[in-house]
């Protein structure tokens, strides 16, 4: 019955048909893209589904603090992951970091593919001094290290949501663009494009319409994983202290809070929200891999 339905579904021989073909031939991907769903819906659904706002002061007990996890409170309620030193549920804050971290990483690498998207097809459709010049500061950006980059740009600037969410476009958009210029490239010396240019169509038309479609397939494996990055990098710059700010808590900035206290033994503050960002990395990253697989022909043979 398996084989059934993927024959069907790669009858419509379409992007999104592949894609889904793909993701339920493959056991553990197909998990890891349940998971992805899972925890997306429980972000977004952070608000109703959480036993507390673990950021309404007028919830939290401080007499609640450093409770170890399946304990219960005196008014009752039980805490299956424990509290952190507030008093804060940790079901609770674990569910609203991984809201504003997926934010923060899904934001930051769309608009990355964004700004690097049209770099590439710049650079391809113009060639000549153009491309020299954007591909050599595309070298240039993929020559340093990402947190180094983000590190000097938050310190310089300061913390912030929409500041660390820049940060990351800069130090992430480059990818995008070396890989659309590639694809490009190859589209332009096609025939369809010379048709396109002998129809008296616009640069912009030929490059969104005709040129950008053809650029998908490596555009969609590069945006899965640089979301992962993403993610990965903010918590990072949150467990250093210069990313997200403290009334807009992440998953990074919870390990953080718990990495103080690890040694006396309160290992859930710090163990749980790191567990929680490593499955939730580790998933993107298995269905982009097999996202790569699927659309890359040499891999797919």
């Amino acid at each position: 019955m398996a084989s059934t339905l993927f024959r069907a579904i790669a009858q419509g021989d379409t992007l999104s048909a592949r894609l889904l073909c793909g993701i339920l031939s493959s056991p553990k991907t197909t998990i890891a893209a349940l998971l992805c769903v899972i925890l997306v819906a429980a972000s977004l659904l952070a608000p109703w589904i959480a036993p507390q706002n673990p950021y309404d002061l007028g919830a939290i007990d401080f007499f609640d603090s450093k409770l170890a996890p399946g304990s219960t409170s005196m008014g009752g309620m039980t805490y299956w992951l424990g509290t952190d030193t507030q008093g804060r549920d940790m079901l609770s804050a674990m569910l609203y970091g991984l809201r504003t971290s997926l934010w923060v990483g899904v934001t930051a690498g769309m608009l990355a593919m964004l700004v690097g998207t049209l770099a590439g097809l710049i650079a391809a459709y113009a060639r000549g001094w153009v491309e020299t010049l954007i591909m050599r500061f595309v070298d240039l950006m993929l020559s340093l290290p990402t947190i180094l980059v983000a590190l000097m740009i938050l310190v310089i600037f300061g913390q912030g949501t929409w500041k660390v969410i820049l940060a990351l476009i800069f130090v992430q958009w480059a990818y995008f663009a070396r890989a659309v210029r590639a694809a490009a490239m190859i589209e332009t010396g096609k025939d369809y494009v010379e048709a396109a240019r002998c129809l008296g169509l616009s640069p912009t038309r030929i490059l969104l319409s005709h040129i950008l479609p053809n650029c998908l397939p490596p555009l969609i494996v590069i945006a899965m994983i640089q979301v992962a990055h993403a993610i990965a990098a903010e918590a990072t710059l949150s467990f250093l202290g210069i990313g997200l700010p403290i009334t807009e808590p992440s998953l990074g900035l919870l390990i953080a809070n718990g990495y103080q206290v690890l040694l006396a033994g309160l290992y859930w503050m710090s163990v749980f929200p790191g567990l929680l960002l490593l499955t939730l990395v580790f998933s993107i990253n298995v269905v982009g891999d097999r996202l790569r697989e699927v659309l890359n022909p040499r891999l797919a043979q």
